[in-house]
C-alpha cells in the first residue's frame, strides 16, 4: 500500500480490520504455520471474489491474526457484505476437512489511521483490535458452535449496517456493553449464517475460562463486565440501555432471590454440620 511523502503523519480515514483466530495460543509449534497459511488463504479468496486487490490495503502479520487498513477508495459496504460472505464460505470449505475446525474473530471499525514506515497506529486501529478480543465474540463461538464472528463498532454500525445493504442484514446484528482498557464501548455482534446471537445462552465466565484477573476474591458474586478484560456482555437495546438478565461470577456458592413470596419459613443457603462450622 503506498503513500506519497506527504502523507506521512497525516491520519486518514479507513477501515480498519482485525483477523484473531480462535484459541490460537492451543496450536503447537508445528501446527501454528498451517494455521497461519489456512488464514491468509481465507482471506485473499474473499478479496478475489468480493474484486478487492489486496495490494490496495494495508496488511500487518500479527502471528495469529491479521491487521488491515482499507482506503476510503473502496466502499466499506463491500467489505461488510460480499467480502464477510466470502470470507464464511472460504472459512467453511477450509474447515469440512478438519478435524478441529478453525475460528475467526473479525472486528470493523472506522476512524482516523496514521501510517508510518513500521505499520498503522491510532485510536481507531487500538479499538479495532479490543473489538476482535473481546471476550463476548470467543464465547459466542462456543455457545453456538459458530466459526466466524463479526463485530463492528457502535459507530459503524449506526452509519453504515444500519442502513443495509447486499449481503448486509442489521435485524441480524445484536449489542453488547464491553468494558475495554479504553472505556465502555457497543459492540454489534453477527453470526454469518445464522440469526442473530442470543447473549442469554452464554454461560457465567469465571477466571477459569478467561484465563485473565477477574478482579475477585472468591468472597461472593460479582455482576458480570465488573471488570476484567473484555468485560460483558450486558445485552443492551439500539438506544444503549441494559436490556436483559443480570450475569455473575462466583466463586463459591450462589443464589440470587428476587420477587419471592414465602407463606412459610424457608432455608436458602446450604447446609453445615456443626463439625465443620467449628473448623
Amino acid at each position: 500500500m503506498e503513500h506519497d511523502a506527504s502523507d506521512a503523519g497525516e491520519a486518514r480515514y479507513e477501515l480498519v480490520i482485525s483477523v484473531d483466530a480462535r484459541r490460537s495460543g492451543q496450536y503447537g509449534d508445528a501446527e501454528k504455520p498451517r494455521m497461519r497459511e489456512r488464514i491468509y488463504r481465507i482471506l485473499d479468496t474473499a478479496f478475489a471474489q468480493a474484486g478487492v486487490d489486496r495490494r490496495a490495503l494495508y496488511t500487518g502479520d500479527r502471528g495469529d491474526g491479521v491487521l488491515m487498513a482499507v482506503p476510503g477508495r473502496i466502499a466499506v459496504t463491500r467489505l461488510l457484505g460480499l467480502w464477510m460472505v466470502e470470507v464464511h464460505e472460504s472459512l467453511r470449505e477450509e474447515n469440512s476437512s478438519l478435524r478441529v475446525p478453525l475460528g475467526l474473530r473479525i472486528a470493523m471499525h472506522v476512524g482516523p489511521v496514521r501510517h508510518d514506515s513500521n505499520g498503522i497506529n491510532g485510536r481507531a486501529v487500538d479499538l479495532a483490535c479490543r473489538l476482535a478480543d473481546a471476550d463476548v465474540g470467543r464465547r459466542l463461538l462456543d455457545a453456538e458452535g459458530a466459526d466466524l464472528v463479526l463485530v463492528v463498532s457502535g459507530s459503524l454500525y449506526h452509519d453504515v449496517v444500519s442502513a443495509g445493504g447486499k449481503f448486509i442484514l442489521p435485524e441480524r446484528f445484536a449489542p453488547a456493553e464491553l468494558d475495554l482498557k479504553e472505556g465502555e464501548f457497543t459492540g454489534w455482534f453477527h453470526l454469518p449464517g445464522r440469526a442473530r446471537p442470543d447473549f442469554s445462552r452464554l454461560a457465567p465466565q469465571g477466571p477459569a475460562e478467561s484465563g485473565e484477573d477477574s478482579g475477585s476474591s472468591g468472597d461472593g458474586p460479582l455482576p458480570e463486565g465488573s471488570g476484567g478484560k473484555g468485560g460483558g456482555p450486558r445485552p443492551v437495546d439500539a438506544e444503549g440501555r441494559d436490556d436483559g438478565p443480570a450475569r455473575y461470577v462466583a466463586g463459591g456458592d450462589l443464589s440470587v432471590n428476587r420477587d419471592n413470596v414465602y407463606h412459610q419459613p424457608v432455608h436458602i443457603g446450604r447446609t453445615v454440620d456443626s463439625d465443620r462450622r467449628k473448623g
